[in-house]
């Protein structure tokens, strides 16, 4: 098995498994709310997945699954005028119409979010929003006593796919990759955040437009440069959106002891003769048990 296949094996070892068992869950909820909420039985209008999953840069074991459903606007209007905490009293409604379709499952409601957390170990995170003119959707944020967020997900799905698209399909397993990397070295970032700085670093990549061949050299060059971003950055830009990507602590040694090691690798295996067992067995210390042995 040559270099090509090693990565190539790795990428399918850690794409997500259960995308059936996933879509089934979806489609469910989804139908429910739209019962409810909307008068029809459609188990794909007026939600989306968004996240990791929405990007399809989620990787398997991953725990969180987040979709946005979309409430009629006559829905903000009423909360909007609650008196007291209308953000609150929104998603225990929303909450009590999922409860019809799964009332065995755990289900919380706090914050943002609706939480349907299955015995599997995947929970939903189901954020109830209004879709604003332009595209992005206020969700409730019980915080505080109550206030309206703003997010815009799908310009950074969109910029992710037409990347990953220009750069020869490379980005997204690039992402899912730095996530093995990330769980593997309990590394202090955002599954946001890699996928902003992988989007950042694919686009001047010189050898974007290659494949598996070229996927030690796409790791050592990442590696080289996360280690190399500033150390006092508080934030990035997501792609498309824009928004603010905090930081959630420093990275960059890290990268640059993967950095040092990805060298390591690469030299056992341009050795003459190849030193295939000790190359994957580096490759094994950076990203885990999924990289082939």
């Amino acid at each position: 098995m040559g270099l090509a296949n090693w990565f190539s094996t790795f990428c399918t070892n850690i794409q997500v498994q259960d995308g059936g068992t996933i879509s089934t869950r979806y489609k469910a909820i989804t139908r429910r709310l739209n019962t409810d909420f909307w008068n029809t039985t459609s188990d794909t209008s007026h939600s989306l997945y968004v996240g990791s999953y929405g990007r399809n840069t989620a990787i398997q074991g991953f725990s969180d699954l987040d979709m946005i459903f979309q409430l009629p606007n006559s829905m903000y209007r009423r909360y909007d005028q609650y008196q007291g905490n209308g953000q609150s009293a929104l998603l225990q409604t929303v909450k009590k119409s999922v409860t019809e379709t799964y009332s065995s499952t755990v289900i919380g409601a706090d914050g943002q979010v609706i939480e349907i957390s299955f015995a599997d170990g995947i929970t939903f995170e189901v954020v109830p929003a209004f879709l604003n003119s332009y595209g992005s959707y206020k969700y409730p944020n019980t915080n505080s006593g109550g206030s309206w967020g703003l997010t815009n997900p799908k310009p950074e799905i969109e910029a992710i796919r037409i990347r990953d698209n220009t750069s020869n399909n490379n980005l997204v397993p690039l992402c899912r990759m730095m996530r093995a990397w990330k769980s593997n070295w309990n590394v202090p970032m955002g599954g946001l955040l890699i996928d902003t700085l992988a989007y950042q670093f694919i686009y001047d990549w010189k050898y974007k437009d290659k494949s598996f061949f070229y996927y030690d050299y796409m790791c050592k060059d990442f590696f080289l440069f996360l280690a190399n971003q500033k150390g006092d950055k508080v934030y990035w830009r997501a792609p498309g959106s824009n928004q603010y990507v905090y930081s959630k602590g420093l990275f960059q040694w890290k990268a640059k002891r993967c950095y040092n090691i990805s060298l390591e690798a690469i030299k056992h295996e341009q050795a003459k003769p190849k030193r295939e067992y000790s190359a994957k067995r580096k490759w094994r210390e950076i990203f885990g048990t999924s990289f082939p042995n």
